[in-house]
């Protein structure tokens, strides 16, 4: 399961943005102001928007600075040439490295909801010498905006950057948290009416290598606060074929990667969808891992997964940019509005990455209580209680659980619970990863596109 630390919990210290991001900013110009008012009619009965740019009309249609438009069946955008060089000092190295660079910036989204959360997400290559950032900048319902805040460095593999969220971002009314941008004071009324996304994508001077990025986007959220949630009634019932695997079988495996197998919840249930989907690491990529461990490919992915900053496997964008990294995979962070949602997407093929958190006694059968915690929602029994791969189990065999609906429902989506010693503390709101292959039939798009996914 996850560290007993919430997710949510400020670490200590703090990372000053790397060197040229204000460079970069400077030239940005500010954010067109939307109309409140609008952006609160249109999200009135509607609490996710979640916006991906993947088209080739969608990278055309942004603000490129030495950054190309890739064609083809997976429209991307790449380095065509460098607008300029940067110094940047990796603080989880202590390396200083000269970088190319070129950007290319969303068009302004204004958010179909009032939010109060946006979490980004990508799926993009990194050859080695080469790395991407990831920034987000908010126009808030005040009419002011935020600076331009980083929400990512990332790099599939970990020798020439570290892989890291960046703490310490906040302007008086949002802060970074990890991998999500929070209103400070949801009950202030306050709001995310727009933003805006600029990636920066780096490689060593005198290479041709270069980042491609096929996926960015948001979720966008305004998701009410709420102890419990209402029931929504059994529909489907399937169980799908997912591998089973425990990240207690890991227990003090690769210690420096977030101790070892007992923080493995997210990377672990990663592993398993994706092998659901016929992919999985090459001998060459799990090399390093000592070769007499059994699931050596969990390992792999709690490395790579790893966030150096966070010290921990259970970054969501990170999780996803994982998944995407494997052929012809896509990923993306969203939230869902009920079971109903879920049980669709059971009903054609699709398991779930759901995150929650319960006190011991809240889950039947779990065994655990838990700050937070990823498990893979595989089925739907005949009589709708949720099948889930819980990963927190002691051995792989035992993975398979079968979970209380009306108790999932709950934990699952809501914001509001009472911690152990009775404190009010924050929920997840229906968090989940959503991974699926380019090719794939027609019911399962669409159930994907219906829940904004492309």
């Amino acid at each position: 399961m996850a560290r007993a630390t919430s997710r949510r919990t400020l670490l200590s210290a703090a990372v000053a943005v790397a060197a040229g991001a204000g460079t970069l900013s400077a030239a940005t110009p500010a954010l067109p102001q939307p109309t409140g008012a609008a952006a609160m009619d249109r999200g009135r009965d509607q609490q996710v928007d979640l916006r991906l740019w993947t088209s080739f009309l969608d990278w055309h249609r942004g603000t490129a600075a030495g950054v190309r438009t890739v064609p083809g069946r997976r429209p991307a955008v790449a380095i065509a040439r460098p607008v300029g060089t940067v110094d940047h000092t990796d603080p989880h190295t202590g390396r200083t490295e000269t970088w190319e660079y070129a950007t290319w910036e969303s068009p302004v989204h204004r958010c179909r909801v009032p939010a109060t959360e946006l979490i980004p997400s990508w799926n993009a290559d990194t050859p080695p010498g080469t790395w991407l950032q990831v920034e987000l900048r908010a126009a808030y319902s005040d009419s002011t905006e935020s600076p331009w805040l980083v929400m990512g460095r990332w790099a599939a593999g970990d020798e020439d950057v570290r892989r890291a969220s960046v703490d310490g971002q906040k302007d008086g009314r949002a802060s970074v948290w990890t991998d999500t941008l929070a209103i400070d004071d949801p009950a202030s009324g306050l709001w995310i009416e727009a933003y805006r996304l600029r990636l920066t994508l780096y490689r060593r001077p005198g290479t041709r290598e270069t980042p491609t990025v096929r996926r960015l986007g948001a979720m966008a959220s305004a998701v009410p606060d709420r102890f419990t949630v209402p029931a929504a009634p059994p529909r489907h019932a399937r169980e799908l074929a997912v591998p089973r695997y425990s990240q207690n079988t890991h227990l003090g495996r690769y210690p420096q990667y977030d101790n070892g197998g007992e923080a493995w919840c997210s990377p672990t249930s990663s592993q398993m969808v994706i092998e659901f989907w016929g992919r999985r690491p090459t001998a060459q990529q799990l090399a390093w891992v000592q070769p007499d461990l059994d699931d050596p490919q969990v390992c792999h992915a709690a490395r790579f997964t790893f966030d150096h900053q966070y010290e921990g496997c259970g970054n969501w964008a990170f999780n996803a940019a994982y998944a995407a990294t494997y052929r012809e995979m896509n990923a993306v962070v969203t939230r869902l509005s009920s079971l109903t949602d879920l049980e669709r997407l059971i009903r054609v093929g699709i398991p779930v990455i759901t995150s929650q958190s319960f006190l011991a006694g809240e889950l039947t059968g779990a065994g655990y209580g838990t700050a937070g915690h990823l498990m893979a929602v595989i089925g739907f029994t005949p009589d709708g209680e949720v099948i889930a791969h819980d990963p927190a189990a002691p051995d792989n065999e035992a993975v398979r659980r079968v979970y209380r609906r009306r108790e999932f429902e709950d934990v699952w989506l809501r914001t509001k619970r009472y911690d152990a010693k009775g404190k009010v503390t924050s929920g997840t709101g229906g968090v989940c990863y959503l991974y699926w292959p380019d090719r794939i039939n027609g019911a399962q798009r669409r159930v994907l596109t219906s829940l904004g996914v492309r």
